[in-house]
């Protein structure tokens, strides 16, 4: 038995994923993210929602997938899926795409700040939709939960808010 191959325990530093340095300013996303939100609009009536987020990279490439998945907290029955791409740049830019299941798509850019863990985004184009004009789309990354506010303008009504979560990293 002395001659079988001595298992070795991998080292803390082994255990920590390679994170690529194009997103090392934003990486703090990575992983899975569930809580509860809230929304409404003008033309909408108010309604709560349960949501998991999910941000995941391959260290190769400087791009992080983003998935997004909402449902009623009383029945949960699924109410809501997009999913995208986010890409960080150097210089403090970011450009995210993202198709929602409604089959409208999202252009945003913006802007990330590395230190106070906060990234903006503002539509560049809102596709496929007829009522739809601007997006916005705010997220705050303090106290260990991640919250943002999306907010929305359509064609009778100026940007207001339309969604607001906070969420918890499993």
């Amino acid at each position: 038995m002395d001659n079988l191959p001595q298992q070795s325990q991998p080292s803390a530093a082994e255990d920590v994923v390679a994170v690529h340095p194009g997103i090392e300013g934003i990486s703090y996303l990575l992983g899975t993210w569930k809580g509860q939100g809230e929304g409404g609009f003008p033309t909408i009536n108010s309604f709560s929602y349960g949501e998991e987020l999910c941000f995941s990279h391959h260290s190769s490439r400087p791009v992080i997938a983003y998935t997004q998945n909402t449902w009623k907290l009383a029945s949960g029955e699924p109410m809501h899926a997009e999913s995208g791409y986010w890409r960080p740049r150097p210089d403090g830019s970011i450009e995210v795409v993202i198709a929602q299941s409604t089959g409208l798509v999202e252009v945003l850019k913006g802007t990330y700040n590395a230190e106070k863990k906060v990234i903006k985004l503002q539509s560049t184009i809102v596709g496929n939709a007829s009522k739809v004009k601007e997006i916005t789309r705010d997220f705050q990354f303090i106290g260990g939960d991640l919250s943002y506010v999306v907010q929305m303008a359509t064609n009778s009504t100026s940007l207001q808010p339309h969604l607001r979560a906070s969420l918890k990293k499993l």
